[in-house]
């Protein structure tokens, strides 16, 4: 599949028909994919930690929710999507490993979902499916003939939001 754009661990790219953008082993990470149905043109980001704010470092935007959202509409819009067209879809947010305390590191799977969820609600963006928390890890695949977000698991099968 050449139309296949592939989107690392704290990275980010867009996407217009027929480009299928994927993303492999999301565990705490979340997948955050925009899609605006009327021209067709998909974002997808692979956020690690919910914000930069906490960060010295944070030249990469792609790594935290609250500036990866942000780079990646001003992408779609940049090649001609419409910002009230476009719809949200989440994946991963899991929590790989089990501690017995539930301190806020523990819990970043759960931080990084609520940041993405903020982060949009903020921008006035609807989010119109979600497949976050559990415990196992996702690979997703965002359509732009459709906005059809595909999420493969193990053990969990495969769901279509």
């Amino acid at each position: 599949m050449d139309n296949l754009v592939r989107v690392g661990m704290a990275d980010l790219k867009v996407a217009k028909y027929p480009g299928i953008l994927t993303t492999l082993g999301l565990g705490s990470c979340v997948g955050i994919a925009l899609f605006d149905p009327s021209s067709r043109i998909g974002g997808l980001a692979h956020i690690m930690l919910p914000s930069s704010k906490q960060v010295k470092n944070n030249t990469n935007k792609a790594k935290f929710a609250d500036t990866a959202i942000v780079q990646l509409l001003e992408e779609m819009l940049s090649i001609g999507a419409k910002k009230n067209n476009i719809i949200a879809k989440l994946a991963g947010g899991a929590q790989m490993f089990s501690f017995s305390q539930t301190s806020d590191i523990v819990r970043i799977g759960d931080r990084n979902a609520a940041a993405s969820r903020e982060v949009l609600q903020s921008l006035s963006i609807p989010i119109v499916a979600e497949d976050t928390g559990g415990n196992f890890g996702r690979t997703i695949e965002l359509y732009t003939e459709n906005g059809i977000l595909v999420v493969k698991t193990i053990g969990h099968g495969i769901r279509r939001l």
